[in-house]
């Protein structure tokens, strides 16, 4: 593979196939990949020309060696050499092979070159391989930490699992290039450095020289003269395994490197410094292990630019960013990216051979949140959301076709950097230097009443870093003025204070002006819209019935924003609750129930809507450029009692009686466009662990507890 004239951008879909337990997950199937043949041509459409792409030994030979079902592969390799795409061929990924064999089976190298073969007998015209993905990391999560089968903790069976994945990478290579000869090796690994106090040192020395072990076996480094080679063999590795590696025959053609925030790592024997969940040790020291880029004393060591530097400067082998993600909220995401890439073209531009980044989970993950230790469908997009009829191009997809294009994209998220680079990361607090920036970042305009939603909207976007300035009622008689200088984005909440009148009726022309200056513009709608009459759930395509006096003004001003501009989203939500937001029947009743008093709710079903995931869906919506109609609630909607019981339940009260008599109607929120709020349990879980409520103080405020 001849160096390209300009850094090119690869595409990779998360499609690990690992066991955990007795059980194997498929993250193919649980993002829906394995159903949609029409995929490859949403990922041609981004420009992309080479893909990770699996042929998972898992997936084709389940049962046994020889038993192989081609016909999901055959379709899809078809269609990727008909669309132009290269594919890089995973056929391990963070798994332990079929039921037949796992890491630790010494028989796995040659079972899955046997699999290599059939392979690139089937696809001739492959020429880019990744037999393993990630051997290193993938030995330490299933053998030293035993997140994943066969599920072992120690030195003997991590060292066993990587030198097996490592002479299975050779051996599958040697019968791959049986067939193609020209076949190149793109080996992948996670290179994340350990920092740390002089204390541990010794620590933070030992992981940093255990971070090259996968790369120095292929590279054939692992001599007589290394310095882990006694280790290896004291832990059962053989002399004959050690010798067929450094010969260097599996040499990588391409060093992949995946880097992540949470790759780089901080050792303090200070615990008291960090959250307890980052509290552990090993066995001889306590420490906390924390994010590198946390801490103020290693500002400029971390991110993706040094650890490019460090392999190039240690293996002279061409270089690729084989995984670029980050499962935050959509502006972060899109900064995390362009920042990878930006640092692969410093890197680059300093002389070193870096080919590609590749944009990883293009269709997104479910619960590596977890390591996928647990299934609680906790779903990253990537820069498609699948979470609706078909897979939603989000801001990331923007930013993959331009890149991949003309290696150039711009937003206005990116006038601010990413929470890696602000100062409010650091564990200690700092003094935050305030420095006028060249350019004033372009920001949204966030119209409101001044309470509480607005005020909610304005905190989450500076902990995401958006620019934004307020309008509130004050400001509606010159609203030109407070427009200055013109923003990217508009979010109307006036829509959800209709007494307001004099700013809820300069919204219009706003969203008019805003169609014609090529502003997003958002308008949300509460509760009022719907008047029960369906008996059951309302969708976007049902229409609103109001009924009411103040549900018809708030229609006919939705009406009349999106004729003014047909590009507007309009988000409609259920009853608002949350830190900053208590005016709310629920409340209510939870807070007469601690005290002893009577309990009274509304005979209704509903879909109360916690504001800070309001606030996230919302802005990643509006950084998507999504359009039209959309229901933004929580799935589980329930009557008011239902909910005032769960609280209860929760906050360890009595439960009310269940005396509330027949519902006279059912006006909570489905959607048609895609799930993108969390399930209601789940924001009531966050609610009271974030707020800490005191249910028998009548009206007190509810703030956050943390974050």
């Amino acid at each position: 593979m001849g160096r390209p004239d300009r850094l090119e951008l690869w595409g990779g879909l998360e499609a690990t196939i690992v066991r955990v337990g007795e059980r194997f997950r498929d993250q193919a199937r649980e993002t829906g990949h394995r159903e949609r043949l029409e995929d490859l041509d949403r990922i041609a459409a981004l420009g992309i020309r080479t893909l990770r792409y699996p042929f998972l030994w898992e997936s084709i030979a389940p049962d046994a060696p020889d038993c192989c079902d081609w016909g999901w592969h055959d379709a899809r390799a078809g269609r990727l050499r008909k669309l132009g795409i290269r594919p890089i061929a995973g056929l391990v990924h963070h798994g332990s092979g079929p039921a037949y064999t796992s890491l630790v089976d010494t028989a796995f190298p040659e079972l899955l070159a046997r699999h290599a073969a059939q392979v690139a007998r089937r696809y001739p015209w492959i020429d880019l391989y990744t037999p393993v993905n990630e051997p290193l990391t993938t030995a330490r999560f299933s053998c030293l930490y035993g997140h994943w089968y066969p599920h072992q903790r120690g030195d003997a069976a991590f060292f066993r699992a990587l030198v097996n994945q490592c002479r299975a990478t050779l051996l599958a290579m040697r019968e791959i290039r049986r067939v193609n000869p020209d076949a190149a090796l793109v080996q992948t690994e996670d290179l994340g450095k350990t920092f740390s106090t002089p204390a541990l040192a010794y620590q933070a020395e030992l992981e940093n020289q255990r971070r090259w072990l996968s790369f120095d076996l292929l590279f054939g480094r692992v001599d007589r003269r290394h310095p882990w080679r006694p280790l290896l063999l004291a832990n059962g590795i053989t002399e004959r395994e050690l010798d067929e590696l450094a010969e260097g025959e599996a040499k990588p053609d391409i060093v992949g490197i995946n880097h992540y925030l949470t790759s780089e790592r901080y050792l303090d024997e200070r615990l008291r410094r960090y959250p307890e969940h980052f509290r552990g040790g090993n066995g001889r020291s306590a420490y906390a292990d924390v994010e590198a880029v946390r801490i103020r004393a290693l500002d400029g060591e971390t991110g993706p630019a040094p650890r490019l530097r460090e392999a190039w400067e240690r293996y002279r082998a061409p270089i690729a960013v084989t995984e670029a993600h980050h499962g935050c909220s959509r502006d972060e995401q899109v900064r995390w990216l362009l920042d990878v890439w930006r640092a692969a073209e410093t890197v680059r531009d300093e002389g070193a051979d870096v080919r590609a980044v590749t944009v990883w989970s293009l269709f997104g993950a479910v619960d590596w949140n977890s390591l996928l230790t647990r299934e609680t469908g906790f779903y990253e997009p990537g820069p498609f959301d699948v979470r609706g009829p078909s897979p939603r191009p989000t801001a990331l997809a923007a930013a993959a076709t331009a890149l991949a294009t003309t290696g150039r994209f711009d937003h206005p998220v990116l006038d601010s950097p990413g929470w890696w680079r602000r100062e409010t990361r650091f564990y200690k607090p700092a003094v935050i230097r305030r420095e006028r920036a060249a350019n004033a970042p372009r920001c949204v305009l966030i119209l409101g009443d001044g309470g509480p939603v607005q005020d909610a909207m304005s905190r989450i976007a500076s902990e995401r870093g958006l620019a934004h300035s307020l309008v509130g009622p004050a400001d509606g008689g010159r609203l030109e003025a407070a427009a200055e200088p013109p923003p990217w984005a508009i979010l109307d909440l006036a829509g959800l204070a209709p007494r307001h009148g004099s700013l809820a009726h300069a919204v219009p022309d706003l969203a008019w002006r805003a169609r014609h200056s090529g502003a997003r513009f958002v308008t949300v709608t509460g509760p009022g819209l719907f008047a029960g009459r369906l008996g059951r759930p309302y969708g976007e395509s049902d229409g609103a019935d109001a009924v009411d006096p103040v549900g018809r003004r708030a229609l006919a001003r939705e009406q009349q924003i999106r004729r003014l501009n047909p590009n507007a989203l309009a988000i409609r939500t259920g009853p608002l609750f949350g830190p900053w937001h208590q005016d709310n029947a629920v409340f209510d009743a939870v807070r007469s129930l601690a005290s002893g008093g009577p309990v009274a709710w509304a005979a209704e079903i509903v879909s109360p809507t916690y504001l800070p995931d309001l606030a996230h869906a919302l802005f990643d919506l509006l950084i998507d450029g999504d359009e039209g109609i959309r229901h933004l609630a929580h799935a589980g909607a329930a009557s008011w009692a239902e909910i005032a019981c769960r609280l209860a339940a929760r906050a360890g009260l009595q439960n009310p009686p269940q005396r509330e008599g027949p519902l006279l109607r059912d006006v909570s929120l489905a959607t048609e466009r895609g799930q993108i709020m969390p399930p209601l349990d789940s924001a009531l879980d966050r609610f009271l662990r974030d707020c800490e409520p005191d249910w028998r103080v009548p009206d007190q405020p509810l703030r956050l507890a943390v974050g």
